[in-house]
């Protein structure tokens, strides 16, 4: 939730640019991969550098009102 906190905020976001604290970076790739397998952010690879956006108007589309409802849960603190 934090993760997809952070990407509303921004088009798209360069995955060395989260500030999550106390994340190791292992558990930070981990817990993006299983959000890009689950379809709920995006890639894009540009050389060696990964950027990740939410797909926030495909998931509202499909389930009206629900990112809206974890976003304002502010990423949890």
């Amino acid at each position: 939730m934090k993760i997809a906190y952070c990407l509303a905020s921004f088009d798209e976001r360069d995955c060395s640019a989260f500030k999550l604290d106390h994340i190791p970076k292992s558990t930070l790739s981990h817990h993006i991969k299983i959000l890009r397998e689950a379809g709920i952010i995006q890639p894009r690879i540009e050389g060696k550098h990964h950027f990740y956006s939410l797909r926030k108007d495909d998931l509202d589309s499909r389930f009206p009102g629900l990112i809206d409802m974890i976003l304002q849960t502010g990423g949890l603190g």
